[in-house]
C-alpha cells in the first residue's frame, strides 16, 4: 500500500516538474515571463516547484521498508529534472544584469542543486536496496 502511494505521488511530482519546465520555456520569449499558465515566476515556483521537490522525499520515507527499482528510478528522475532546471537558470542568466541588481544566480539556485542532489542520492539508494 505504501509503495503504491509513493509511486503515485512521485508520478505527480514528475508531472509538476514537466509542466513547470514547459511553462517556463514558453514564457522565456514573453516580456512578462508568463507562460501558458497564468502565473508569474514566483507563483509558478511555489505552486509547482515546491510540491515537486517535497513529494519525492515524502515518497521515499513512506516506502523506506519496501524495495522498488521503479520508485527509485522515478525519484532519481525528479532529482535530475530539478538539477537540469537549476543549471538552465544559471546558464541563461545575463551576467551584466547581475552586477546591476547584485543578485547572484548561483546562490539563488544552490538550494535547488542541493535538493536535486539529495533526491538523486535517495533514488540511487532505493535502487541499490532493491
Amino acid at each position: 500500500m505504501a509503495k503504491a502511494v509513493a509511486l503515485v505521488i512521485t508520478g505527480i511530482s514528475i508531472a509538476l516538474l514537466v509542466i513547470y519546465g514547459a511553462d517556463a520555456a514558453t514564457g522565456m520569449d514573453n516580456p512578462g515571463k508568463q507562460g501558458f499558465l497564468d502565473m508569474d515566476h514566483k507563483t509558478r515556483g511555489l505552486g509547482l516547484g515546491g510540491p515537486a521537490m517535497a513529494l519525492p522525499l515524502i515518497a521515499y520515507f513512506i516506502s523506506r521498508n519496501d524495495s522498488s527499482k521503479v520508485l527509485g528510478g522515478m525519484i532519481l528522475i525528479t532529482g535530475i529534472l530539478i538539477i537540469i532546471g537549476a543549471v538552465t537558470v544559471i546558464g541563461m542568466t545575463d551576467l551584466s544584469a547581475t552586477d546591476e541588481t547584485s543578485r547572484n544566480p548561483l546562490m539563488e539556485t544552490a538550494p535547488l542543486l542541493v535538493v536535486g542532489g539529495i533526491q538523486m542520492g535517495l533514488g540511487v539508494l532505493k535502487i541499490k536496496k532493491s
